[in-house]
Formats: structure tokens, sequence, C-alpha cells
């Protein structure tokens, strides 16, 4: 029966039965023990249910009755007279039962062992005389009990797969695996709407990186204990290392009402991890799925995926409900995506350079390399129509190794030329520093060119000062500066830094934003970078001013201290051979 796949409630019947046309006049009951100690009735064709029904949970102990006492001892326990046995009186009830039902007097029960002596539950015979067993029913039971103990240890094994195909070892929630089963199953049979809500942990990666894995298992444990919290443990499953699905039944009016009591339960969860106190925080993406509008489970999941997607990008720490629109924006960005794919297969990634200039002689000093795409007829796209790009890791890693591969051929170029340049800067991203050989890819580009790191500047935007914590940064902005490259401070004053910032990530050059260029005439952008040449000019670090339009823009600048500027006053971005000639006409302005 094993072979052929019956179920253990099957087995186990098949064997009581047995037993019962071989010991005439008994009855049989095969009940399994739990790991928490407790009797579950699993087989016994002929004992009545209001028996079974009342004798499921009952925890084993030395007065558990005949099976109770037996599993607990892991010895046969024999009793002659239920009534009046110690270890049948705080089960009174149960011995009615048998009498009103079976008229059973007596009870005789036999552990089931495992192999290494665990017991696994109870055989037992029920007697309608005041008896023990006869050496027959011995032999009998002893048979059974080989057999149950088979049937037993497979069970559990079954038990244990079904573990670990449908539950996550760390956490015991269910996995995705269960939670697809559990909504195809609610979709199939309830068509009323109801809610999914994906919960990705903020910056678990990092922490396993910094202090990790089992401080990653713990804030993990920490965010399951904060999300069952609030809707409990049946409808919270975890899908991926750092992501969360909750099932949500009658879709409030206001399903982010949910999602901000866990987002807000969550916040009150942190992990000591030595001297540090990490903070759980989260993003959270939901969808309303209707069943009866026949969507189809794949179709409820990419929704909630898409607005999970979506709240990391724009709304870290919150909450975003799938709506249609979220499905254009993600195929512009698909479109966006295949756009930069195809231009890198295609070798049609390119540096254009603008020139940064000295104010008062308006010398061009250096160069900001900016990537640009050159599409098949031609047509120039500036970074900002690609700019989606950027924060896919895989992408953004190419088009900066790209970028400063070209950028070092090109300062090897106008070296030969006996083209004079001070310095080029290349920006990088967030996902640069991520994929930890940013400083190696510089150097290695730069020393295959025989480029000095002395004329090169690495641009960061305030972004990557987001986290004071991540050292990752800090280690490699300070690596990269005792390898002779210089280091700039991007956009400042639009993002994310402070002043404090410049304490503990100091750099070389900052740029002063262009928003604040704009509001120079007698406004508030002027006082701000007033104020922002005095700190510079304390700090020993340059400032250059970006996005410089007009003359009055650059006689303003000029009349505050600021010694250098970029924008389309001095020049727009151009390619190579258009930038040499720029240089090679001000080489000549300056010899004559």
């Amino acid at each position: 029966m094993l072979a052929r796949g019956c179920s253990g409630k099957e087995a186990g019947n098949h064997i009581c039965t047995h037993a019962e046309k071989m010991a005439e006049g008994v009855l049989c009951s095969l009940v399994t023990v739990d790991r928490q100690g407790h009797l579950h009735p699993l087989a016994g064709p002929t004992i009545a249910k209001e028996y079974s029904t009342a004798l499921d949970g009952i925890p084993i102990g030395p007065s558990a009755g005949s099976c109770g006492t037996a599993a607990f001892l892991g010895r046969a326990i024999a009793v002659e007279n239920i009534f009046t046995d110690p270890y049948w009186l705080p089960y009174r009830a149960l011995a009615d039962i048998l009498a009103r039902e079976h008229e059973v007097k007596a009870c005789w029960s036999s552990p089931i062992l495992q192999s290494d002596g665990r017991v696994l539950g109870a055989f037992g015979f029920y007697y309608k005389e005041n008896r023990g067993p006869t050496e027959e029913e011995r032999m009998i039971v002893a048979e059974c009990v080989d057999l149950c103990s088979l049937l037993l240890e497979r069970e559990e094994v079954k038990a244990e797969n079904q573990r670990l195909a449908y539950f996550d070892i760390l956490t015991g929630l269910g996995n995705r695996a269960n939670f697809i089963r559990t909504v195809e199953e609610r979709a199939k049979n309830d068509p009323s709407p109801f809610g999914i809500v994906l919960v990705d942990i903020d910056h678990l990666g990092r922490v396993n990186e910094a202090f990790g894995h089992k401080a990653g298992d713990g804030l993990i444990n920490e965010a399951a204990g904060a999300i069952t919290q609030i809707v409990g443990p049946e409808n919270t499953f975890r899908v991926d290392a750092d992501e969360f699905a909750v099932l949500i039944e009658g879709v409030p009016p206001d399903l982010s009402s949910i999602c901000r009591r866990i987002l807000r339960a969550m916040a009150d969860h942190s992990l000591q991890e030595n001297s540090h106190t990490l903070q759980l925080s989260a993003s959270c993406g939901g969808a309303i799925c209707t069943p009866s509008q026949n969507g189809g489970v794949p179709t409820y999941l990419q929704h909630a995926n898409l607005a999970l997607h979506h709240a990391k990008q724009t709304a870290r720490g919150g909450f975003i409900l799938y709506s249609e629109e979220l499905t254009g924006a993600v195929a512009e960005r698909f479109r966006v995506l295949q756009t930069v794919t195809s231009a890198l297969a295609e070798g049609r990634i390119e540096p254009h350079y603008q020139p940064i200039v000295r104010l008062d002689t308006r010398q061009i000093v250096g160069l900001e390399a900016l990537c640009r795409i050159r599409t098949a007829d031609g047509e120039i796209l500036s970074a900002g129509t690609f700019a989606e790009a950027l924060q896919d890791a895989s992408l953004g890693h190419q088009l900066t190794n790209l970028m400063l591969k070209q950028v070092a051929r090109d300062m090897r170029f106008w070296r030969d030329k006996d083209i004079q340049l001070s310095y080029v800067s290349v920006n990088v991203s967030m996902a640069d520093f991520d994929q930890g050989d940013l400083r190696g890819r510089i150097t290695q580009h730069l020393a295959e060119e025989n480029v000095p790191p002395g004329q090169v500047v690495i641009e960061v935007t305030e972004t990557v000062y987001m986290d004071e914590k991540d050292r990752k940064v800090a280690r490699t902005i300070e690596n990269m500066r005792s390898d002779g490259l210089l280091v700039a401070l991007d956009d400042f004053g639009t993002g994310y830094a402070s002043l404090t910032h410049l304490l503990n990530f100091p750099v070389d050059v900052v740029k002063i934003d262009k928003t604040f260029v704009d509001r120079m005439s007698g406004g508030p952008g002027e006082v701000i970078i007033k104020a922002l040449l005095g700190m510079a000019g304390g700090l020993g670090v340059r400032m250059v001013a970006e996005g410089v339009e007009t003359a009055d823009q650059a006689l303003r600048l000029q009349r505050l201290g600021c010694g250098f500027a970029q924008g389309y006053l001095f020049g727009r971005p151009a390619d190579r051979d258009t930038t040499t000639e720029i240089l090679r006409d001000q080489a000549k302005q300056r010899s004559a």
C-alpha cells in the first residue's frame, strides 16, 4: 500500500482491520505523537468518531490514559479497568465514551518507536472484558507496531518534505510556492476581490555585507514579526530573500491603511548588532485582485511587482498601489532599456565633452565627459532621455565602464597631440559603488592609456551620501583619492547631502547646481552661493558653478569670488573631434 502511494490513514486503517480480524472481539486504534508531545488519532475504522475527536491534542504524560502514558514512558501499558486505574482518572470522560459506544472496559497500548528511539505514536487494543493481552495478541501487536513504525516514519518524511516545499525554514512562514497556491485557491473558490501586498526590506544586502548573514537573518525575522503582528502568520509569506507577500481579505476601501500599519510596525523594530542599531525599514507595493474579471494569478503578481518596483524607485519607505498608469511607465522603461542595450551592442555610446572654464580668463581648464547615444540615423540622445537605464545595475555598470575606457582613450589622444588640458571629469553612480570594483576599473583603464590619475575627476551625486553608515562608499572615495584621483560632488544642494557629509566624505571639488545659478538675480540663490563659496575656501575645496547660460550670471559669480564655471555660455557638449578643434583654437589664441 505504501509503494502504491496510499495515504497514511488508509494504510493505518488496513493495519487496524487486519489486527481486529486476527484478534477476535478486539478494537484497534493508531495514534501519532507530534514533536510538541500531543496525541493525534490517525487510524481506527471501528472506533467512534466522538472518541477520536476528544482524544485529539491531548498531551502525553505519566497519567494520560493508556496511549498517552505508553508514549510518554516508551513502554507498553496494560490497564484492565479503565474506570479505576490511575492512568485513566484524569480522562474519565474518554472512558465513558468507550463504554457507551463500544462497551470497552480495558485497554492495552504499545509505543511505536522510530529507529533512533524517539516515540512516533502508540498502537492500542481495546477489550470488552477486564483483562490484559494474551501471548498471541502480543505477537500480533509486535508485527503491527513494526509496520506502524515504517508507516509513521514515512509520514514524517512526507510532512518534512511538505514543510520544506511550502514553508520558509528561517521564519516558519509559507514560502513562494505556498503563496501562489494559496492565491490560486482563493481566486478559484471566491469571486470577491482581495488584496496582495509585497513588502521589500530596504538595504538588506548592505546589512549582510557589513554585519554578516546572521544579522541579516535577524532583521528578516524582525520583519516577519512586524508583518504578522498586523495581518497574522496565516496571511504572511516569505517569497524572496528580502521580500514578503501578504494576502489581505475583504480589501478595505483604502488598502494603503493596512500597509501604513505594516510600515509603522516595522519602524518600531530594530536589531542591535554590537554597537550598531540596525533600523528596520521597507517599501510596499500592492494590487487589488478581482477573480470575476479573470485576470489570473500571474497578472495579480505582475501588478503587485510593478507597484513594488515603482515604490522602490520613487517612494522608498512608502506604499504604491497598482494602477494602469504604472503599466505605461514600465513599458517606457523597457523601451529605454532596449535603446541603451542596442546602443551598447552596436557601439553607439560615445562621450561628449562640455568645457569647464576659469571665469576671470574664460580659459578652458577642464572638461566634463557626458554620456551620449548616437541613434542609427545619426541623432544624438542626451543622458536625460535614458536616465532610467542608469538605475539598472547591469546597464549602469556597462555604461560607466565604456565611458571610462573611451575617456581614457581620448585623453591619450590629446596628450599625443600635445593639447594642454588640466583634467577631465567622469560621472559615476551608486550602482558603480555597489559593484565593488570601481577603483580597479578606473585604475585599469587609465593605466592602459598611460593617463596620470591626477588629470581625472570622478563626479558623484549626492545620492551616494544618503547612508552615512555605508563605509563601503567612504572607503572607495578615500582609496581613489589616495590613488591620485580627484573627486567632485555633483549637483550640490539638490539631493540629500548636508554640510556634515563633506567632513565624513572629503572631496576636492563641489559643483553648485544650476537651480541656484538660475535664482541669482538678487534672490536667495546668490546668498546661498556666497555662503558656499566661503565654506569652500575654508575647506580648501574648489567650487564650480554649473548651468551658466548668460553673461550676467557669469559676472555675478565672478564678483562673488567663484573661480570656475560651466554651461551653455561657454560651450555645449561636443564630440571628441569638435572638442579637439576648440582646444586647438584656444591654444592658438593663447600663443598669439
